[in-house]
């Protein structure tokens, strides 16, 4: 039996243990804080725009479980935003714990507090990593899922400082690349004007420091969008990780998401210029994952990869998530995780890897991006499927719909029908 050891339990994480262990695999998953889903405990928006797309592909595909688990812990559906249409708003409480159960269902070892810190590499390959509490974990192939935001020092030196985000760093240690201890050279994202990195595009808000009408509105509709006076707008739109939100609406308003608390999209806001604001008079951040100055800084530790999603110069490690490139969001977490796992059971099989075909939304990006971080002007955009480049690339090669039947037909003409969920056999 193949052995997958993966490091990193946020979206790509998971999903890459859920595929690796349905091709067949023995999967063990190391998380270095004590809870999974990384970012996807603050994120929350799924479906929206060219999402909805890429999930009902990976669905038809046959890797669409997590998919299928926020829209059972969905707060809303079909919800309307400035640039954005028919999303899911799942519960950032409940999915944890769903996911989880299910991982442990599926038979996935997962060991939380594992900040790995070292690899054994011989030549070429991946032996082994060990924990800063020294548990040595052995693997025929490896995956990648770290992410690429933080640690501390990067929060501090491109950001606004340090404010103890949902990745908890100065808990459980900042964030170490597994492809950059294997002596993997990793580029890092630079921002429109040419600074470095990337920072989060979003924070929340204490839901019941609101008034009661905002409340009232985002527990029936979801979202509440409020203008903001002049001399309070604060221009955050060039320093988001999430270009899909770089448009004049997120400028002028206060534009509130409901996924459990009241999810702010703007990388921080002023507390005291908020409370100038009708409805926020008592307002309060839920966590400080931005808050009033902003921090969770990003796109620091990309590998080169291939499409199968192996990385370059080590013949046993694969990558995922915003490891994968410049990719934003929970789907395409999911999407990169997905094939990352499913391949590391073809690699230590020694089958040929599956390279998603361009024909699918899901295929297009993974191979569009990689062709895009090769040159200057690639490397200062982010990609996603809800917004921004990509989602108009999307539209200009008619890969955007929300017809799912049109959305079967066209994985099983690919012949990629429930590939995910195929057992492999040597």
């Amino acid at each position: 039996m193949v052995k997958v050891v993966i490091i990193g339990g946020g979206w790509s994480g998971c999903a890459a243990a859920i595929a690796a262990i349905k091709a067949g695999g023995q999967v063990t998953l190391l998380e270095r804080t004590d809870m999974l889903l990384g970012t996807g405990l603050v994120g929350g928006i799924m479906r929206n725009n060219g999402r909805f797309t890429a999930a009902e592909e990976m669905i038809a595909l046959g890797g669409g479980d997590l998919f299928q688990i926020c829209d059972r812990n969905a707060r809303h559906k079909n919800v309307n935003f400035p640039g954005h249409n028919h999303a899911t708003l799942y519960d950032i409480v409940k999915t944890h714990g769903d996911v989880l159960r299910y991982l442990t269902q599926l038979g996935v070892e997962i060991v939380f507090c594992s900040r790995v810190k070292e690899v054994n590499m011989e030549n070429r390959t991946m032996q082994s990593v060990k924990d800063d509490v020294g548990r040595v974990f052995s693997g025929n192939v490896f995956i990648d899922a770290t992410g690429t935001a933080g640690p501390q020092v990067n929060c501090t030196k491109y950001g606004n400082g340090c404010a103890m985000c949902i990745l908890r760093c100065p808990s459980f240690g900042g964030r170490v690349s597994i492809a950059g201890l294997a002596g993997v050279k990793e580029s890092v994202a630079k921002k429109s004007n040419g600074q470095i990195g990337a920072m989060s595009g979003s924070c929340k808000l204490h839901k019941e420091s609101l008034s009661e009408e905002i409340q009232h509105q985002l527990n029936e509709k979801g979202v509440v969008v409020i203008p903001v006076p002049d001399e309070w707008k604060e221009d955050h739109l060039s320093i988001k990780a999430c270009q899909q939100y770089n448009l004049p609406s997120y400028l002028d308003n206060i534009v509130l998401l409901d996924t459990g608390h009241a999810k702010l999209m703007t990388p921080f806001f002023s507390l005291e210029g908020l409370r100038e604001i009708p409805g926020f008079e008592n307002a309060r951040y839920e966590d400080p994952y931005a808050g009033g100055k902003g921090n969770s800084m990003r796109f620091f530790a990309m590998p080169s990869r291939t499409n199968s999603l192996l990385v370059d110069s080590v013949d046993n490690l694969l990558c995922c998530g915003e490891k994968a490139g410049l990719l934003i969001g929970h789907t395409e977490a999911i999407t990169t995780g997905t094939l990352a796992g499913h391949n590391s059971v073809r690699l230590g099989l020694g089958l040929v890897s599956l390279v998603l075909p361009r024909e699918l939304a899901v295929g297009d990006i993974i191979a569009y991006v990689k062709d895009a971080m090769e040159t200057e002007d690639g490397m200062n955009r982010k990609y996603t499927f809800s917004g921004s480049v990509y989602f108009e690339r999307m539209k200009n090669l008619d890969l955007y719909t929300t017809n799912i039947e049109e959305i079967e037909a066209r994985v099983e003409k690919s012949g990629l029908s429930n590939v995910f969920l195929r057992k492999l056999l040597k």
